[in-house]
């Protein structure tokens, strides 16, 4: 059976609960607390050496870490990962705007107005910069599902669980999604799809 060490608030952690969720894969489910720094543990750091989580551990012991890396795993050939090249390039297009300029910020600023239990000066100092370039993110999404459904190929997709997974508690940060109709026709369309689970989810 797969194990999932997770962190249920993390975003990166609930991808890959909705793609489990979606196939009903059973999975173990082992909750680390990173507030406390249990991901940096000698025995954690033996199966992540990078010290975060998710990390999944598949059936024959070894383990996978990146959250992005790990749902592609699972939905490799399924209809969640596009099997057209194009459509492969343009899912992993996403994945990676994903992580590099929606996560940063906005399930930045998120974590650390909702978890953190004090901002540190540099903290707030570059607070404002984080929220100007999660909002430049949230434009860039606007845009773009002003003529789709969903982000490729008009299909729910990888694309769609990456991007949704932060963007959906972006309120938790602070960002205003009233200006953003189709970012929030979206998120409740993503919301729609069969077997969708909260982000509060266990399994």
């Amino acid at each position: 059976m797969l194990t999932l060490y997770d962190y249920l608030p993390s975003g990166n952690g609930y991808k890959i609960r909705l793609v489990l969720a979606a196939f009903d894969t059973p999975y173990r489910l082992v909750e680390r607390d990173i507030v406390k720094g249990e991901t940096r543990t000698p025995e954690f750091l033996a199966k992540n050496a990078n010290g975060r989580i998710p990390v999944l551990q598949l059936e024959d012991g070894s383990f996978l870490a990146e959250s992005n890396a790990i749902i592609w795993y699972l939905a490799e050939g399924t209809p969640l990962a596009p099997q057209e090249r194009r459509a492969r390039a343009e899912t992993l297009q996403w994945m990676f705007f994903e992580q590099y300029s929606l996560e940063p910020y906005i399930g930045t600023v998120r974590f650390w107005k909702h978890y953190v239990p004090e901002l540190t000066p540099l903290q707030e100092m570059d607070l404002p910069e984080r929220m100007k370039k999660g909002y430049a993110a949230l434009d860039v999404i606007e845009k773009h599902l002003a003529t789709r459904r969903f982000f490729v190929d008009d299909r729910f997709g990888l694309a769609d669980i990456a991007l949704y997974a932060y963007t959906h508690v972006a309120h938790e940060g602070d960002f205003d999604l009233a200006t953003y109709p189709n970012v929030r026709t979206w998120l409740d369309r993503v919301a729609g799809q069969p077997k969708h689970v909260p982000i509060t989810h266990k399994n």
